[in-house]
């Protein structure tokens, strides 16, 4: 049986792999005008993907399901049609966060309706264009391919309900990647509420990355989460994020790392803290 590969692959290995492979390339960055600025400078093949159009579904109320909700996997399978992506096919996606925001969370969505070969590049966009990585401002086309299949999600997901069991069972692990200030109810500069769920621990997903902005190795990320899980099954452990695309990159690493994946709280803390919950707040960091 041909063995998955890597979840992480290195800049100069994409531009081996260009050359030897028909290869889905996605471009899921976001910010201000990211379509726009797609459009002027990509790397050469890479088609769009939208991530508050495509890789989420709006709610009118982010009390139900948070501010980035998962689409419906039908949805989600019309736009891997559309990419030209079959469940075959190799692809690769990348954004101009290292990784650590829509890729992640492409990554994530493409595992969980069991697509196998999906690697996110290592540093995102820049790290590609710095290795040489061709870039184009030409518009792309996909490849033909036969409509994907898939009918759910089979990575594990939790629910707000699942979540608020968690904060009273001491054999569950809840793990809050956003960055210190955020979790300690210091700042919040997109939800309402700052501060954090009851009895989470804070993981902020940038220490996934070294001072280059590169993943840590997967002996040093495994040696990290070991000690943080405590001998805790993957089902012991929900991970969430502000709206859950960032909790991606913490599971992204994990499995880096050649770890199980653990479930995702897509909802987070955009959907916990609108929902009249209890919240710890203002606390030193």
């Amino acid at each position: 049986m041909e063995k998955d590969p890597s979840p992480i692959i290195k800049p100069a290995d994409l531009i081996a792999l260009k050359r030897t492979t028909k290869l889905v390339l996605v471009d899921v960055r976001t910010g201000p005008n990211a379509y726009e600025n797609y459009a002027k400078t990509h790397l050469e093949g890479a088609l769009f993907v939208d991530l508050e159009t495509q890789l989420a579904t709006k709610s009118a109320n982010a009390a139900d399901g948070g501010r980035h909700p998962l689409p419906s996997v039908g949805k989600f399978v019309e736009v891997l049609t559309k990419l030209g992506i079959s469940n075959d096919s190799q692809v690769v996606t990348y954004d101009n966060k290292n990784g650590s925001n829509a890729a992640a969370r492409f990554w994530w969505m493409l595992k969980a309706v069991g697509h196998a070969k999906i690697q996110v590049i290592d540093g995102g966009l820049q790290a590609a264009i710095a290795a040489g990585f061709s870039v184009s401002a030409n518009e792309e086309k996909p490849l033909k391919s036969t409509p994907y299949e898939a009918e759910k999600w089979v990575l594990p997901l939790v629910t707000l309900e699942d979540v608020k069991k968690a904060t009273h069972d001491d054999k569950m692990l809840i793990i809050d990647v956003r960055d210190k200030a955020r979790f300690g109810g210091l700042t919040e500069p997109i939800d309402l509420i700052a501060g954090h769920i009851p009895n989470a621990v804070n993981v902020p997903f940038g220490d996934n990355l070294d001072a280059n902005g590169f993943y840590e190795d997967p002996s040093v990320l495994k040696a990290k989460y070991a000690e943080i899980l405590e001998n805790r099954a993957s089902d012991e452990v929900i991970v969430h994020c502000g709206s859950g695309v960032t909790a991606c990159h913490t599971l992204l690493a994990m499995a880096h790392a050649g770890m199980e994946i653990p479930p995702l709280y897509v909802g987070s803390w955009g959907e916990w803290s609108r929902n009249d919950l209890p919240m710890i707040t203002a606390t030193e960091v």
